[in-house]
């Protein structure tokens, strides 16, 4: 008896990684992105980069090694927090430019935010306790 097409794919799917997680998202749309950009910029390196991209997603994607691509994209989810973080700090920073000055602290260098308008302050870091003086 023939086995319907659905259950074959399920059987073969099965031990799959087959997990659409962050990193297969960005890959994806990186890819998308690429072939976009090579139509309007009529570049074909960016045509094959974005296949190469493809590919590397669904290998991903049908991989058996479940524990290697979930290892793969919790490092890229670490990546993505430390530059999602870096660009929030600058975005606080930025809007919080005219009351506080963002200064660093010389022996650990470690970053400290003093009120503008004061005039010359002593600072104490928080990590290292050294005293310095800047002008706020």
């Amino acid at each position: 008896m023939k086995m319907p097409l659905r259950e074959r794919l399920r059987r073969w799917m099965a031990g799959r990684y087959s997990t659409i997680d962050a990193l297969y998202r960005f890959l994806s749309t990186a890819a998308m992105v690429l072939i976009l950009l090579a139509l309007v910029l009529r570049l074909p390196l960016l045509d094959w980069l974005a296949l190469a991209l493809l590919i590397y997603a669904w290998y991903r994607l049908l991989s058996r090694d479940i524990a290697r691509r979930a290892a793969e994209n919790a490092a890229f989810v670490r990546w993505q927090q430390q530059i999602l973080g870096a660009v929030r700090q600058r975005r606080v920073r930025w809007a919080q430019r005219r009351l506080y000055l963002y200064c660093r602290c010389p022996a650990c260098r470690q970053q400290v935010r003093v009120p503008r308008g004061h005039g010359r302050v002593a600072i104490t870091c928080p990590k290292c306790h050294t005293e310095f003086v800047k002008k706020s």
